[in-house]
């Protein structure tokens, strides 16, 4: 395997810079493993293709306003700083732009003072961990400071920092939305539990693997950064129950299959819990308990098209890749939707 192998040609214009309304309105690519064959939809149509019984798996985190801008104490330069993960109370990991200047001691203001960063050590990705001081309650602070922090290839301003959550986003903590639960509305769940489809919410704050290319040509020598994910007990047993009676478990995008084959035994069980994971799903992986996804068309040669491919065949999920170019699907997190089945 090599990293050639996940890469295919996309034109910049198709690349979505803002999302489509409402939410339920993006194309939907239906791919069915066993046959091969691909279907050109819309996500308004997802209710067709569940049966009663299913069960939606969703991850429920909510995007901080994590990107912070502020300048140096010393010299006034202009400094970013992108909130990665919570190591203590007031301790977090952190991406620095310019990294260069980011060095140990460096005190970093927002805000007027309202919020000061120290720059403690670099990280072992490039990173910075970063201690800060302020008075008051910290996550009052990042909603008046701090910005959503939409991906680098989205240029357009967002009008509203919501169209940016998930319409089922409760557990804050998240650098980057989920962003294949973007296409649902209140509207289509209620449609989708009226028929019999459960739905079920777990938790994986996404941190820097959204944003840290793969830049060795051997993929399997690729380091995930590890994330926060959490099963509760009732999500457990409620996801266990429809596989017991033979639902099909529909994984909505990505970082909700990475915490379900975590949090699962050998035999698919699926097991309560919280802590830290860096699984690198690629090729060859055999999955536990995820047989069905939900996800949006993702970065040539990145660690999610790996997952799909995984999930799919590599073959496959580049065959329908090159036709969703032709059919000028738009790709990324503000574009179009992928389910496989």
């Amino acid at each position: 395997m090599r990293l050639e192998d996940f890469d295919y040609d996309l034109p910049k214009e198709l690349i979505a810079q803002t999302p489509v309304e409402p939410r339920d309105a993006s194309r939907l690519m239906v791919v069915e493993r066993k046959s091969g064959a691909i279907q050109h939809r819309y996500f308004r149509d997802l209710p067709e293709f569940l049966r009663p019984g299913d069960a939606l798996v969703v991850n429920d985190t909510r995007v901080m306003p994590a990107r912070l801008l502020g300048h140096r104490e010393k010299t006034g330069g202009a400094m970013e700083v992108l909130l990665l993960k919570r190591l203590s109370r007031d301790r977090w990991e952190t991406l620095v732009k310019p990294g260069k200047k980011a060095r140990p001691g460096e005190r970093i203001i927002f805000g007027d003072g309202l919020l000061v960063g120290t720059v403690v050590e670099p990280t072992d990705f490039g990173g910075r961990v970063i201690d800060f001081t302020y008075e008051g309650v910290f996550e009052h602070l990042l909603d008046r400071l701090g910005q959503m922090p939409l991906p680098p290839y989205i240029h357009a301003q967002l009008s509203d920092p919501e169209r940016y959550q998930t319409v089922y986003a409760r557990e804050w903590g998240s650098a980057a939305a989920p962003t294949a639960g973007l296409h649902f509305t209140p509207e289509l769940l209620e449609r989708l539990k009226a028929q019999g489809v459960e739905i079920h919410k777990i938790t994986l704050h996404v941190g820097l693997g959204t944003f840290r290319p793969v830049e060795v040509e051997d993929p399997t020598q690729h380091k995930m950064h590890s994330e926060f994910y959490s099963v509760s007990p009732e999500a457990a047993e409620g996801i266990n129950a429809v596989r017991r009676r033979g639902g099909r478990l529909v994984t909505v995008g990505t970082t909700s299959v990475r915490t379900l084959e975590t949090a699962s035994q050998p035999d698919g069980t699926v097991v309560p819990g919280s802590g830290w994971t860096d699984i690198f799903i690629y090729p060859g992986y055999r999955f536990k308990v995820v047989d069905s996804l939900i996800t949006n068309f993702h970065l040539p040669k990145s660690t999610l098209l790996m997952l799909v491919s995984a999930l799919a065949g590599r073959e496959l999920i580049m065959k329908a890749y090159r036709e969703a170019v032709e059919m000028r699907y738009r790709f990324f997190s503000f574009g179009d939707a992928m389910l496989i089945l």
